[in-house]
C-alpha cells in the first residue's frame, strides 16, 4: 500500500502524470504539472514514451520536483515502427495507438509498484489504470482535457446507448437526459455535428478496440475522482450535471491560464506584423493537427480578403496559397504552412483578432492576449467549446454554416467584420479577460485544488 502517512508527514505529495500519446492531450498535462510544481511540496513524475520525451522535456522547467520517465510503446500489427504520437500518423491509423497504450499495462503496473505515488492522473485511453492502482493504495484521477460542456453533452453515463451506430447521430442531436436548461447546448446541436460526434461510439470487433465512449465512461466511473481544467464561474451548470451523473467529486484545477511564452518573434513574422497599426491584423490558425480541405482553405482565405483587414494565416493544407500576393496588391496578407509560435503572435501589438478552431487552450490564450475571437470549429469537442465561449460566456462570434456544415467566404467576412468593428460583446470579453489575468483569482484556484488533492491522497480509504 502507498504510505500516505509518511508522505503527509514529509509534506511532499507525489503525483504520476500519464497522458495519452497525443500532444493535444500531453499539453494540458504539462500545463498542470508546471503549475503544481510551482505550488511547492509536490513531486511529479511525468510518464510517456521515449520518442515524446524530448519535446516534453523542452516544455517543462528545469526543476528537481519534476522527473521524466519513459516506458516503451509495445509494437502492434499495423502500427509503423517509431510512431509514438498521433502527429506521426493519419487519423485512421492513429486509433491503433490506443491499443498500443493498452499493451503498456504490465509495465505501468510494475512502475506503480516501484514508485508508489500518492496520486495518478490518467487520460481517457487508459481506463484500466484504476484496476492496477487501487490495490496498491494509489488514488486515481481521470483528468479530462476537454471542457465540462463537452463532457456533459457527450460522455456521461446517460449517453450509454442501445442504438446502432447508424442511428446514434439522431440521438446526439439532443442533449442527454436531465441535461441542464438555459445553456447554449440545451437545445441540442446541428445534424452535421451529431454525425461527427458519432465516431466516439464506434468500436472495432476485428481489433478488439473499445469505443471512445466505453473508454471514457470506464475511466470516469472507475477513478477515485475526476479533474477538470475549469471553474464554477465558467461552467457551473455543466459541472453540477457531471457530478450528478457520476456520483463522485469533480476537482477543479481552474482554467489553467497559460504562462507567458519565452523568447520573441523572429523576423520571418515581425517583418510582416510590424507594418500594421495596433490591433488591426487578423491572425488565423487551426493548430498543428487540424487541416481544412482545399475548398475550406479557399473559402476561408477569400473571406479574410473580403473583410478588408490585413491577415496572417498559418494553415495545414494551404500549399497552393503560400506566398501568393494580395488580390489588391497591397501585401496585406501572409499565408504559411507548418508550425507557428502562436502565443507570441497573439501577443504582438498589431494582432487584434484570432480566427481559430476553438481548441480550449487556444481560446484562453487569445483572450489573455486581448485578441477578439472568430470561431470556426472543425471537429469533435471544438463545436461544443465554440458554443460555450460564444454562447454561454459571450466571447467571440462563431462563423455561420450551411445545413451540411460547409461555410462560405461571406460568413467568414461577416464574422471578422463583426468582431473587429462592433462594440457588442466587448463587455463580456473584458470581464473574462480580467478574470483569466487576475493573479489572485488563479492563485486561489491552485491553492484550493492542491488542498483537495491532499485530502484525497491522505484519506483513510483507498478510493
Amino acid at each position: 500500500m502507498a504510505n500516505n502517512d509518511d508522505a503527509a508527514a514529509r509534506g511532499s505529495l507525489h503525483i504520476l502524470m500519464f497522458p495519452f500519446v497525443a500532444f493535444g492531450h500531453i499539453s494540458p498535462f504539462l500545463q498542470l504539472s508546471r503549475k503544481l510544481s510551482a505550488a511547492g511540496g509536490i513531486r511529479i513524475t511525468f510518464l510517456s514514451t521515449p520518442a515524446n520525451l524530448p519535446r516534453i522535456s523542452s516544455l517543462l522547467p528545469s526543476s528537481p520536483s519534476i522527473r521524466l520517465h519513459s516506458l516503451p510503446l509495445p509494437s502492434i500489427p499495423g502500427l509503423p515502427a517509431g510512431a509514438e504520437s498521433t502527429a506521426d500518423l493519419p487519423q485512421h491509423t492513429a486509433e491503433l495507438l490506443k491499443l498500443a497504450v493498452d499493451g503498456m499495462q504490465p509495465q505501468v503496473a510494475a512502475l506503480l509498484a516501484d514508485l508508489r505515488p500518492d496520486l495518478v492522473f490518467f487520460d481517457f485511453a487508459q481506463p484500466w489504470l484504476p484496476s492496477i492502482a487501487h490495490p496498491l493504495g494509489v488514488k486515481t484521477l481521470f483528468f479530462s482535457v476537454f471542457s465540462a460542456a463537452a463532457t456533459a453533452y457527450l460522455t456521461v453515463p446517460s449517453r450509454r446507448s442501445k442504438h446502432s451506430i447508424a442511428n446514434i447521430a439522431g440521438e446526439l442531436i439532443r442533449p442527454p437526459a436531465a441535461f441542464p436548461d438555459s445553456t447554449a447546448l440545451s437545445a441540442g446541436v446541428p445534424a452535421y455535428q451529431a454525425v461527427d460526434f458519432s465516431y466516439i461510439f464506434r468500436s472495432s470487433g476485428d481489433t478488439g478496440e473499445l469505443s471512445v465512449i466505453d473508454r471514457v465512461l470506464s475511466g470516469l466511473t472507475g477513478c477515485s475522482a475526476v479533474v477538470a481544467k475549469t471553474c464554477m464561474e465558467m461552467e457551473s451548470p455543466y459541472l453540477h450535471y457531471i457530478e450528478s451523473q457520476l456520483g463522485k467529486p469533480v476537482l477543479l484545477a481552474g482554467p489553467v491560464v497559460p504562462e507567458s511564452p519565452a523568447g520573441s518573434l523572429g523576423p520571418e513574422w515581425t517583418t510582416f506584423l510590424d507594418r500594421f497599426d495596433d490591433g488591426s491584423v487578423v491572425f488565423c490558425s487551426f493548430g498543428s493537427e487540424t487541416a481544412l480541405n482545399e475548398e475550406g482553405v479557399e473559402e476561408l482565405l477569400l473571406g479574410l480578403e473580403m473583410a478588408g483587414k490585413p491577415f496572417l494565416a498559418v494553415l495545414n493544407g494551404a500549399t497552393a496559397a503560400v506566398g501568393k500576393a494580395s488580390a489588391d496588391g497591397s501585401g496585406a496578407r501572409l499565408v504559411r504552412e507548418g508550425w507557428a509560435p502562436q502565443q507570441l503572435i497573439l501577443g504582438h501589438r498589431s494582432v487584434g483578432c484570432f480566427v481559430c478552431h476553438a481548441g480550449m487552450s487556444s481560446l484562453v490564450e487569445a483572450v489573455v492576449s486581448g485578441c477578439k475571437l472568430v470561431l470556426l470549429p472543425q471537429r469533435g469537442d471544438q463545436y461544443l467549446n465554440a458554443r460555450l465561449f460564444a454562447g454561454d460566456l459571450g466571447i467571440g462570434v462563431e462563423v455561420e454554416r450551411e445545413e451540411s456544415g460547409r461555410f462560405k467566404r461571406e460568413a467568414v467576412r461577416d464574422a471578422v467584420v463583426r468582431v473587429m468593428e462592433e462594440e457588442k460583446g466587448m463587455e463580456s470579453f473584458e470581464k473574462w479577460r480580467g478574470f483569466f489575468m487576475d493573479g489572485e483569482v488563479q492563485k486561489k484556484f491552485l491553492e484550493e485544488f492542491v488542498g483537495k488533492l491532499k485530502e484525497l491522497a491522505y484519506g483513510k480509504s483507498s478510493k
